[in-house]
């Protein structure tokens, strides 16, 4: 019998971020007992991020350098594709995240994608319309998020956005399922050709499977994007990954 293929996955990190590594963890785990091809495994590298606004030392948090740093950091570990695993370009502009692949190539000559990036992949092969959000996020950082959607045509409308203020993020991970499904159930109410929970520190990822069996629309959170397309661009077929959301059953 042939050995598995091995693919190390890179993931960069908000450093305050306690959420992504394990529910990573967990998605790859099911993926890897449920078939024998291949053997996947996540390799994590991070970099300064506490907060989330858009106050000058929010924003800066973002800057490029830290970012490559960490990605460099990653190329020693020979992964095959880096993902950044955050939402940061939803309010800076995805030309923030454009920029930081073309970095990360240049100075690693590894590939990358992030969250963001591929969250729009999703919406765009789903032809997503209407999007519902959901972010802990404050109301600024949400009015930026709906307004550069609005930008590549995808509405978030009054009525099918929700957030809950938060700026510290350690704090984002202590927001609990029953608050999540609550909002989730609001924003699907308003007529939704998707949803995205939207922030790679929700404990949310877990739950996509439960809230689209429920409500019979794709649900994509921001943690299981970004290791969708790393697992796409590195040649692997996860369309039989059964739990982890409908994402997977598209090519």
């Amino acid at each position: 019998m042939s050995q598995p293929k091995r693919i190390r996955l890179g993931v960069l990190t908000p450093s305050s971020n306690t959420a992504l590594e394990p529910l990573t963890h967990a998605l790859l785990t099911s993926f890897n007992t449920q078939q024998s091809t291949y053997t996947i495994t996540a390799h994590f590298s991070r970099f300064p991020v506490t907060t989330i606004s858009l106050s000058p030392s929010g924003l800066a948090q973002f800057d490029l350098a830290p970012i490559l740093h960490a990605a460099e950091l990653l190329a020693h570990a020979q992964v095959h594709i880096i993902g950044w695993s955050g939402t940061s370009a939803g309010w800076l502009g995805f030309d923030k995240d454009i920029k930081l692949c073309e970095g990360i190539q240049k100075a690693t000559g590894i590939k990358a994608t992030t969250s963001v990036l591929a969250l729009n992949k999703a919406l765009k092969l789903w032809d997503v319309k209407r999007l519902g959000l959901v972010t802990p996020y404050q109301d600024d950082v949400q009015a930026k998020i709906v307004e550069n959607y609005a930008r590549i045509g995808v509405a978030i409308g009054e009525g099918i956005e929700r957030h809950m203020g938060v700026v510290k993020n350690t704090d984002i991970a202590e927001i609990g399922e029953e608050i999540l499904d609550g909002l989730v159930d609001e924003v699907v109410q308003g007529g939704v050709d998707a949803v995205t929970t939207f922030c790679t520190n929700l404990v949310a990822a877990q739950r996509v499977g439960f809230w689209e069996k429920k409500h019979i629309v794709p649900v994509f959170d921001t943690v299981t994007t970004v290791i969708w397309d790393m697992l796409h661009e590195c040649g692997v077929d996860a369309t039989e990954l059964i739990g982890w959301g409908m994402i997977f059953q598209k090519v």
